[in-house]
């Protein structure tokens, strides 16, 4: 959502509420709380960005993902969401349900572009920052108050910094625990603000469907509802000792959640990220394909880039793939594999051998929909390390140069201006991911 309504007069709540918006009649003291903790997320950001450089696109149903048989929606702007499209649904679908959509390819480097803006504004505001993905982090506040004023002012100012440095808005919740303030981030959405204190974070959760807790998915939603359990409020009176007997080591964390207590900290800890390249074939490949190579030597030249972008290099490589078996519903089997290496890298030819050596662990001969590859544990990158795979001085040196020729040629001409001889894979969506 691009730049609309001043975000310190937008308030979804009345001042009298346990929920404050802007209401100047708002308790905004701090006193009891233990932490403060915002959730800052764009409002639907990709569809944001392309009606932002796009200004004839406003106020029209913009959809921004792949356009093929097998595309998927990465966002969707709000005047398409009216219609009931939303983010990983498959494009068809989306197609059948507002026919009037414009579909936008998608442009990641100018996403990526607009996100470090955005994280420029953040770290100006704490100095822990906890990205999550390009368009959404957390932010720890706690003791802030002195220095840069009660939360609600904070967010406030952290709100209007956006608009004036990016031309979008973002939506804010602030809470004493991650997953409240998560949440209502999640319910100020578009261009709002919700604050809540600690006294009133149980009496809050009570009503709210038992979805809104953190990896309650689509299986685990259903097993809940089995046994009765619809609300948040129904979760946190059950026996913790009957919820880890029907749903594991997951039951008691779940429980804990339910009753508001949530003690993980905001984590500014760059090692925590990871970086995933992905996307969904128009036709199935077989695994032993020139296709298949092609793309995951395409993934991990996008991979080395980022890496060496952000300066840092990864031990571990997974690679992902999604079988052409239609196990119903939607769903397809997915297989992982990964490898780990004593020596970290961020060269794009090393993170492709890896991968390609991994699909030779596979051992179910079937066709693939989906391919992606993975790099995680992450290092500071340090001049003086090798790459993934030992090679003599001279050998590394060249690489060096090499990448570095081509990073520079992307940055000038966009990431696509370089390719090492292979043909463009259709992708479903965008599919540059960073965790």
């Amino acid at each position: 959502m691009s730049r609309g309504s001043d975000p310190v007069t937008h308030s979804i709540e009345t001042p009298d509420s346990p929920l404050a918006g802007s209401g100047p009649a708002h308790d905004r003291s701090t006193a009891g709380w233990d932490r403060v903790i915002a959730h800052a997320d764009m409002d639907a950001f990709y569809a944001a960005v392309e009606v932002l450089d796009n200004p004839t696109l406003r106020g029209k149903p913009v959809i921004v993902g792949g356009s093929s048989a097998r595309g998927v929606v990465t966002s969707a702007s709000y005047e398409a969401r009216i219609f009931g499209v939303h983010s990983a649904m498959p494009t068809a679908q989306a197609r059948k349900l507002c026919p009037d959509a414009i579909f936008v390819r998608g442009r990641m480097d100018r996403y990526v572009e607009i996100s470090r803006a955005i994280r420029d504004v953040f770290d100006a505001f704490s100095p822990v920052v906890e990205p999550l993905s390009l368009d959404e982090a957390f932010l720890d506040l706690t003791g802030s108050e002195r220095l840069l004023g009660p939360p609600i002012e904070v967010a406030r100012a952290l709100k209007r910094r956006v608009i004036e440095r990016t031309g979008l808005v973002v939506s804010v919740g602030v809470a004493s625990t991650r997953m409240a303030a998560k949440i209502l981030s999640d319910m100020s959405k578009p261009d709002g603000l919700l604050i809540l204190g600690p006294d009133h974070l149980c009496a809050f959760l009570e009503p709210l469907p038992v979805e809104r807790l953190w990896g309650v998915g689509r299986v685990t939603l259903a097993r809940m509802h089995q046994e009765g359990i619809r609300t948040i409020g129904e979760l946190a009176r059950r026996d913790v000792a009957d919820l880890k007997a029907r749903f594991g080591s997951f039951g008691p964390h779940l429980y804990e959640l339910a009753n508001g207590r949530d003690p993980r900290p905001v984590v500014a800890d760059w090692q925590r990220k990871s970086y995933g390249e992905e996307n969904t074939f128009e036709h199935d490949l077989a695994l032993d394909s020139l296709e298949l190579r092609r793309v995951l030597i395409a993934h991990a030249d996008a991979l080395g880039r980022r890496l060496r972008a952000d300066q840092v290099r990864a031990r571990t490589v997974t690679l992902k793939l999604k079988l052409a078996r239609p196990l119903g519903g939607g769903r397809y089997p997915i297989l992982t594999r990964s490898a780990s290496s004593d020596d970290p890298t961020d060269d794009s030819a090393a993170i492709a051998k890896l991968a390609i050596m991994l699909v030779a662990r596979v051992t179910e001969r079937e066709k693939v929909r989906l391919a992606g590859v993975q790099v995680h544990n992450l290092e500071r990158a340090d001049a003086s390390q090798m790459g993934l795979f030992d090679s003599p001085a001279g050998a590394a040196a060249k690489s060096t140069r090499l990448n570095r020729a081509l990073d520079a040629v992307a940055r000038r001409f966009g990431d696509d201006a370089v390719t090492r001889g292979l043909a463009r894979a259709e992708r479903a969506a965008p599919s540059r991911r960073i965790k």
